[in-house]
């Protein structure tokens, strides 16, 4: 329901609209990358979804750059409270809600996948489906500066909003009213968000047999 109200919110009807909408949008999308329990990336493709109704050029500009800008800004805040929590003899509570979140195999992948390649396995994490805070811990462990996880952190949240963009022009593109747009690339978000964890079990489960 938030995601829907979300997105009407955000596709400009008339100046109340772009007031109220892409404050909204910024603010749970930033909220989304310091707790990553929002799902983000159905906000930008049902926010996406409305906008190309709206066959407006500069609509779908201010979402791509609403959404980035939050990714990014929100990115490097947990980052820099990540960097708090290492150099605090107590740690604090957003280290250990992010480590809580990088399960050691995948810290494994992602610390051996970051001495390989450096900031293109930042960039690519903002792509793949909980992949974000097991690379994000791996620079922590790295002892990463702000400033270099900063640089990664740009065209990693460009990329990432201009995928889930596309997924919302593609939802809209498919269907005549906007709302049967928006379930669609919430369907299909939820989906690839759901996919990694699904076939991990599978897995699991194929293994234990």
């Amino acid at each position: 329901m938030t995601v829907l109200l979300t997105a009407t919110a955000a596709s400009g009807q008339g100046s109340t609209g772009q007031a109220i909408g892409y404050p909204t949008l910024f603010l749970l999308v930033l909220i989304g990358a310091l707790v990553p329990v929002v799902p983000t990336g159905a906000l930008v493709s049902s926010a996406a979804v409305v906008a190309f109704h709206e066959h407006s050029p500069l609509t779908m500009a201010l979402v791509f750059v609403v959404a980035s800008l939050a990714a990014f800004l929100g990115d490097v805040a947990l980052y820099w409270l990540g960097r708090r929590g290492m150099d605090s003899r107590n740690g604090s509570r957003w280290l250990a809600a992010i480590r809580n979140r990088a399960p050691e195999d995948r810290l494994a992948r992602a610390q051996e996948k970051l001495g390989e390649h450096g900031v293109a396995v930042l960039v690519l994490s903002r792509l793949v489906p909980a992949g974000r805070i097991p690379v994000m811990l791996a620079c922590l462990l790295a002892k990463w500066p702000v400033r270099r996880f900063a640089r990664g952190a740009v065209p990693a949240c460009l990329a990432w909003a201009a995928t889930y963009q596309l997924i919302g022009v593609l939802g809209g593109s498919l269907f005549a009213e906007p709302w049967q747009g928006v379930v669609a690339a919430v369907a299909l978000t939820l989906t690839i968000s759901a996919a990694p964890s699904v076939w991990r079990r599978v897995r699991g489960t194929g293994g234990a047999a």
